[in-house]
């Protein structure tokens, strides 16, 4: 029996992987991958690794998070290394919490490695502080597509008023819906807002605009792709370095 590596593969820039990452990824076994971890990864494993893509398109899984649970555990029973390749970090709407909750239920040893989130890396690639001294002094993360099985919405919309900044990850095709809300409570439709598109790799795409115009100057990006609202946006046009 195998020991499961969750590990997070950093937003896209393969440089921004960690050195543990790398590490593992070499010693694989077998590579259980997703669409955001970046192709060249893959290069790394040695030639007689067994690669299983599980990614998914569009919000659309090509193999339903079950069943990716249950690849996982099979191949723990089969492999010494597994590396369960996850874009950004496993924890951070990563679905690593359920993968590691089904490895525990089932007494297979596991290890969580972090990766870099693309909420505070992306924006950083787009030369977006997350935070800026005063300017905000937080930020919060929030998915931009919750569970379709959710009767009631989790995101506290009300709460989104003041200047924090907001990264909302997996939410450009909701993007009419998040912004028509933020504006419907009280945010001014002038208020700064950003779409990066493939955020930190060549393809990288950036639209600045407000919550009222971002859903037509945006139309045409890319996903994977990241939101940001907050006064922060507009330190781009002094900040930007990587384009």
């Amino acid at each position: 029996m195998g020991k499961v590596y969750l590990t997070g593969a950093g937003p896209g820039d393969i440089e921004l992987m960690t050195l543990k990452a790398a590490r593992v990824v070499k010693e694989a076994d077998i590579l259980i991958y997703d669409r955001l971890a970046n192709p060249d990864i893959l290069d790394m494993a040695r030639q007689n690794c067994e690669m299983i893509y599980v990614g998914k398109q569009d919000g659309k899984h090509s193999v339903p998070q079950d069943d990716i649970n249950e690849i996982i555990y099979q191949a723990a029973l089969k492999y010494e290394n597994v590396v369960r390749l996850k874009g950004g970090d496993p924890f951070v709407f990563g679905r690593g919490g359920e993968e590691a909750i089904y490895l525990y239920e089932r007494d297979i040893k596991f290890e969580i490695i972090p990766g870099i989130t693309s909420s505070v890396s992306v924006p950083a690639y787009a030369g977006i502080p997350v935070t800026h001294r005063g300017i905000t002094t937080s930020f919060r993360v929030v998915t931009g597509h919750e569970s379709p099985n959710k009767k009631i919405s989790q995101i506290e919309w009300q709460t989104f008023l003041n200047d924090e900044t907001i990264v909302f990850l997996m939410g450009f095709h909701n993007i009419k819906l998040i912004t028509n809300k933020l504006i419907s409570l009280g945010k001014a439709k002038d208020y700064p807002c950003a779409v990066i598109s493939r955020g930190s790799t060549p393809e990288q795409k950036v639209v600045v605009s407000t919550l009222e115009n971002i859903t037509k100057d945006s139309k045409g990006l890319l996903t994977p792709a990241i939101i940001v609202v907050g006064e922060v946006v507009k330190l781009r046009e002094k900040v930007k370095w990587f384009n």
